[in-house]
């Protein structure tokens, strides 16, 4: 089934904020849930919580570590946060591995998402990054570690290298967080619902679902002629039949 006419919903996450990941699983159970989800158009993307951090920061293997000297906690209230996350990750259906994480650099997971979405991917190269830093601990800044996971969602190695190296990759994912603040984010998951609905963090299911379709109804009234096809056999005004 395809359809004409499409309600665009926009979202902005960074890899590597949690509230990312469990927004996206959210927005997902509750797209799940939505009568008109055919008539839902999802485009993802990006933004840069912290474009200065360096590929390899201090206490770049010890998330509790980073987040106590970053943020002047102590390392027990660290800890304590960052499992006060898991369970909350875990009411989404994640499992998220702290111990694990290697905090880097956003940007070569980002420009992998930019390039992924030029071939339709942009939603298998979301899930796929954000498992691999929460549930995996794999480093995103390794270029070899983002060639396998990018051949993992159907990217070969020289689409990945391409993304790593052009430039314009990296100024799609500065055009983005731009345009994000411009439409009043201060922060991720920000997501934006044919751009009359801002919904800002990883709010739950219910809630969401609740935007979808008061905004959906809006949407509807403004595309009367948005129709549901139903693909099967035809013909093409040049003669083709398929």
């Amino acid at each position: 089934m395809k359809t004409e006419n499409k309600m665009k919903v926009e979202i902005w996450s960074d890899i590597m904020c949690p509230f990312c990941y469990i927004g996206k699983r959210n927005f997902e159970t509750a797209l799940s849930q939505f009568a008109n989800k055919d008539l839902v158009e999802v485009e993802w993307k990006s933004f840069q919580l912290d474009p200065t951090m360096p590929d390899v920061p201090k206490y770049q293997d010890d998330m509790y570590m980073f987040v106590a000297d970053r943020k002047g906690f102590s390392y027990e209230q660290s800890k304590k946060m960052h499992q006060d996350l898991v369970q909350y990750a875990k009411s989404a259906g994640l499992e998220y591995n702290f111990d694990k994480a290697l905090v880097t650099n956003s940007l070569k997971a980002h420009r992998l998402i930019q390039f992924a979405k030029t071939k339709g991917f942009a939603e298998k190269a979301e899930e796929r990054l954000f498992y691999a830093y929460f549930t995996q601990g794999k480093n995103l800044s390794d270029d070899a570690t983002l060639v396998q996971l990018g051949t993992e969602i159907g990217l070969t190695e020289a689409d990945v290298k391409e993304a790593l190296s052009n430039s314009i990759y990296a100024q799609k994912v500065a055009n983005e967080a731009n345009e994000a603040q411009t439409l009043g984010a201060r922060g991720v998951p920000f997501f934006v619902v044919n751009r009359k609905y801002g919904i800002a963090g990883a709010q739950q299911p219910n809630e969401l679902l609740n935007t979808l379709e008061r905004a959906f109804a809006e949407w509807q009234k403004e595309n009367p002629d948005a129709l549901k096809i139903q693909d099967g056999q035809f013909c093409e005004p040049n003669g083709d039949c398929k």
